[in-house]
């Protein structure tokens, strides 16, 4: 009896680890087919890796023929119809709030955002790329760098404190480039950011928006065709603008030059014979309550044209100081 309880202890074991022996067999055929798709993707993987790599050694090599230390007259041409890919970004500073915006300002062309930053904070990469320019720039930009992307920008970072990147060194999104300060032409700590394409500047509050920390939209198209006639005829009509505007101011200065504080304004021009025509443009200046926007404005040009504030005519009007003006918009100044 015992011997044949063994017997058929022993043939369950045998028929237990044929079993056992064929379901691992089974396994193994199965991970097979996986273990291949691993290999695929690993080098997938490597391939786009070295592919990224080789772009950001030479970024944007396709419209780019250059690599100088000169910010604005760089060589190339861009596409018709390019697209400039947004995705991959990084906020170069978590900090929200805009000292100055782009545009006319002080009588010359302000060509990025001022951006309240302090001393010692921490500056990062918009995007991946390479350092182009890191230089010092007493009169103007002190301590900047100037980084290419692979997606055809090019950033720039004004007034730090410290340089932490290289010449030529690949930068990746998010990587901590240099300390915010207060060098070069600057009144106060803040990052100066400016965003170029082929040495043009592109206003930086249509790709960034600070105030909410994101970018605009996944690509910012741009008409290589009229491109450079485009930022040419912007620049223009603001100098043109900014030449009416100081003309106007002159006019008002010179109708109202020795007036007494106790003598009303309009008398004293009188007196001094202003012509019919200036008197009208002061009366205009003065009262006008909404304006209509012209190609090349900014919110800072029309406030101070309008002897007022960024905020109160963002207030009125409900938008943001970032928003984007359209030219024939009307904007009510009180």
């Amino acid at each position: 009896m015992n011997f044949s309880f063994i017997k058929q202890t022993l043939g369950v074991a045998l028929l237990s680890m044929a079993s056992v022996s064929g379901f691992a067999q089974d396994i193994i055929a199965r991970q097979a087919p996986s273990d291949k798709r691993l290999r695929d993707i690993r080098n997938v993987k490597l391939n786009n890796t070295a592919a990224i790599s080789a772009d950001l050694n030479n970024p944007a090599a396709n419209i780019y023929t250059d690599w100088t230390d000169n910010i604005r007259n760089c060589s190339g041409a861009v596409p018709a119809n390019y697209k400039i890919d947004l995705r991959g970004f990084c906020m170069p500073t978590p900090s929200r709030k805009i000292n100055s915006l782009y545009g006319p300002r002080w009588g010359r062309q302000h060509e990025g955002l001022d951006i309240k930053v302090y001393i010692g904070d921490t500056i990062r990469a918009a995007f991946d790329g390479k350092v182009r320019i890191c230089k010092y720039n007493g009169g103007g930009y002190g301590y900047y760098i100037v980084i290419r992307h692979p997606n055809g920008l090019e950033t720039l970072y004004g007034h730090l404190s410290k340089q932490i990147v290289k010449k030529d060194q690949v930068v990746r999104a998010g990587e901590p480039i240099g300390l915010g300060g207060n060098t070069g032409r600057s009144s106060g700590s803040h990052l100066h950011f400016e965003t170029r394409l082929l040495g043009k500047p592109i206003n930086p509050a249509l790709l960034f928006d600070f105030e909410h920390q994101d970018v605009t939209g996944d690509f910012y198209a741009v008409h290589g065709e009229s491109y450079s006639r485009t930022a040419t005829a912007s620049r223009t009509a603001s100098r043109v603008e900014k030449e009416e505007e100081n003309k106007e101011l002159a006019m008002v200065s010179t109708a109202t030059e020795g007036t007494d504080e106790n003598t009303p304004a309009e008398t004293t021009a009188t007196k001094q014979s202003a012509t019919p025509k200036s008197k009208a443009r002061k009366r205009t200046t003065a009262k006008s309550s909404s304006y209509s926007v012209k190609s090349g404005d900014t919110l800072y040009a029309i406030a101070k044209k309008h002897g007022t504030t960024v905020d109160k005519l963002c207030r009125l009007n409900g938008i943001k100081s970032t928003a984007v003006l359209r030219k024939g918009q009307v904007i009510k100044c009180s």
